[in-house]
């Protein structure tokens, strides 16, 4: 009877748990949540679903709200009615128009760590072109930390 091979758990809607859920295999939250997440599978974030504390999965697709920071080991992806209040961390992100997130994001496909030193940034700005843009032109003075008079 084993029809289908990739179990998923499901928190319905009409679910709100508060604590820590840790699971080995795939979860799907319409429910709320008020704890955290651990799944080595795959997770997703239904539209009704509200989740307030940190994600720790393998990858998850977001409809809904998350007031917490996501790390996936793979991919998240943000669709149009995700509302995502944290820093985001993964190998891979969508994101689709009208999404709304507010934090940090870090997006690295080779999974090793990037260091880039800050006088760096202006110079490689520069080396792009003669005439770099305005939002260039601001990058740049954010990474000096001085404003242009």
């Amino acid at each position: 009877m084993d029809n289908n091979s990739n179990p998923q758990s499901v928190i319905a809607t009409d679910v709100e748990i508060k604590g820590t859920i840790r699971s080995s295999g795939a979860v799907r939250i319409d429910g709320k949540l008020d704890g955290e997440m651990h799944c080595s599978g795959d997770a997703v974030i239904g539209k009704e679903a509200k989740i307030k504390g940190n994600l720790s999965v393998n990858s998850v697709s977001v409809e809904g709200a998350v007031n917490g920071n996501i790390t996936a080991k793979d991919r998240i992806e943000l669709k149009s009615t995700a509302r995502v209040a944290g820093d985001i961390k993964a190998k891979r992100l969508t994101v689709e128009d009208g999404v709304t997130f507010v934090g940090r994001s870090e997006v690295n496909p080779s999974g090793q760590p990037i260091s880039i030193p800050a006088e760096a940034l202006p110079a490689a700005v520069e080396a792009e072109g003669d005439s770099p843009n305005e939002e260039e032109e601001a990058a740049a003075a954010t990474v000096k930390s001085y404003g242009r008079r």
